[in-house]
């Protein structure tokens, strides 16, 4: 084997390990930790911000709506979708995008989710119905950001190998940055110069982000040479690979409730319209903040064993913080803390997918990922205003509970995982 497969202390990185055993085929290149990879994560930063970002600030845009008559007709829960559509939408077109870049290469379908995103957001400022809402804000916009953020994902891995989990986090931190700007900025512009305007300048404003993006973002596809099927069925077969798409399913149960309760949340405990929105501000602080320090925890004390407890931790923040908050100052705090690791499934799907299917088989495995949570961000939100109690006093008790329930759950399917994994290592050291 060449010297080219070894790291600067002379051992071979994990994953290569893990493909050389898994695959008689030669081993390719390892990740050079660094060089033209860091530009590649400040594009995939900036694609954070432009999508996920501008999709966790939707929370505003849902009290607006719920406070407002802003279409006849329409209920809490047609609200409640229209976030429930930017993940699902995006989730749904995962196999067929993988596909496409395959054939076409990271950057053509980048630009057209540009594109996509920017018409979502641009169409829904003339909506007058909420099904046209649905269309735009919703499918299209989800669309937009799967075709800009799933050829993107597997970039910064194909980059980075000792520093996969900090690089992701960073990346990952680019949601943070978005939502926190989005969040302020979407009830300025709300409160300024009216509603529809404020989605026409965030369709201008993210269609030239994620152009610029996608011209450059490089991937490593000629070394690594990944299949890039867009849906594996034989990893189904695995039960690492079961956990991992459970752990994802239930999680985002929880994630979701958060995501999108926490300003009508702090609405129904008498909080002002401002305070609520900056409830959704905050939280997408404490994304930026925590997201790249859990890459370096991470990276240190293994991906699976941080992303367990992390999710445990989310569990225990909504009984012990959420419960209880009824005072801006708590809510806050809750904010910031939750903000901080309630997305600890985006930031490390893609490196514990490597460690559970191999590199090669990222691709795959990250749209397998990506469809398993297709039902659970369509219909959490949905949950949690049915669970609702309009007029009592603690009106969100119950979805406080099914967020903190969803955690808890989901930290055991990645425990589990943790004893699979350390079994199936310890067979190939030692067969």
């Amino acid at each position: 084997m060449s010297k080219g497969t070894e790291d600067a202390n002379g051992t071979l990185s994990k994953d290569i390990i893990i493909e050389a055993l898994s695959s008689p085929e030669a081993v390719p290149s390892p990740p050079p930790d660094g060089g033209y990879g860091w530009v590649v994560l400040l594009a995939y930063v900036g694609v954070n911000a432009f999508t996920w970002g501008v999709v966790a600030s939707y929370g505003v845009y849902l009290a607006y709506y719920l406070a407002n008559n802003v279409y006849s007709g329409a209920s809490d829960i047609d609200f409640a979708f229209i976030g429930g559509l930017n993940f699902s939408s995006a989730m749904l077109v995962a196999p067929i995008v993988t596909i496409f870049a395959r054939r076409c290469g990271t950057q053509i379908p980048m630009i057209i989710g540009a594109i996509l995103i920017s018409a979502g957001f641009i169409s829904a400022s003339f909506a007058h119905e909420i099904w046209q809402l649905f269309l735009s804000q919703g499918v299209l916009v989800g669309f937009g950001v799967g075709f800009v953020s799933i050829p993107s994902i597997a970039t910064v891995p194909q980059w980075f190998d000792k520093k996969r989990s900090l690089a992701n986090g960073i990346g990952s931190a680019g949601s943070g940055i978005g939502g926190l700007i989005f969040s302020f900025g979407t009830q300025a512009m709300i409160d300024s110069i009216s509603l529809a305007w404020s989605l026409r300048i965030t369709g201008i404003i993210v269609g030239i982000m994620n152009l610029i993006a996608a011209l450059t973002i490089r991937n490593r596809n000629k070394a690594i040479k990944p299949p890039q099927r867009g849906f594996d069925t034989k990893l189904l077969r695995r039960y690492d690979v079961l956990l991992l798409l459970a752990w994802g399913f239930i999680s985002m149960l929880g994630y979701t409730t958060l995501l999108f309760s926490l300003s009508d949340f702090a609405r129904s405990i008498g909080l002002s319209v401002s305070q609520a929105s900056s409830i959704t501000a905050f939280l997408n602080l404490g994304t930026a903040i925590g997201r790249p320090l859990i890459g370096v925890v991470s990276d240190r004390y293994g991906r699976i064993e941080t992303a367990g407890i992390i999710t445990l931790v989310c569990g225990v923040t909504c009984f012990v913080i959420w419960l209880p908050a009824r005072s801006y100052g708590v809510t806050i705090f809750f904010a910031i803390v939750v903000g901080a690791i309630l997305g600890v499934f985006w930031m490390t799907a893609a490196p514990i997918c490597v460690e559970v299917a191999g590199l090669a088989e990222l691709p795959s495995m990250i749209s397998l990922t990506w469809m398993s949570v297709v039902l659970p961000t369509t219909f959490s939100e949905v949950i949690a205003l049915k669970l609702r109690r309009p007029g009592s006093d603690h009106e969100y008790l119950y979805p406080q509970i099914f967020a903190g329930l969803a955690y808890f759950v989901a930290s055991g399917c990645m425990y589990e995982l943790r004893r699979v994994n350390k079994k199936k290592k310890w067979r190939e050291c030692c067969p």
